[in-house]
């Protein structure tokens, strides 16, 4: 390819890499979403804890020699 054939091409990737995609969401609809999630987040925080299980060990304990 010659050098123009070359800068064009790398003039239409150039361009074409400078895309940006907006997208809008009413403002209503956010808010009650995030309210949802708030309160989902405080709710699970209020929940009473239980302990965890004791975790088992993946290797017995050595025996002691007789």
């Amino acid at each position: 390819m010659t050098l123009k054939k070359w800068f064009i091409a790398l003039a239409a990737a150039g361009l074409s890499a400078c895309v940006t995609i907006n997208i809008y969401f009413p403002a209503a609809a956010a808010e009650k979403a995030a309210d949802k999630i708030i309160d989902k987040v405080l709710s699970s925080e209020q929940a009473p804890k239980t302990a965890p299980a004791p975790a088992k060990p993946s290797v017995p304990a050595p025996q002691p020699k007789q």
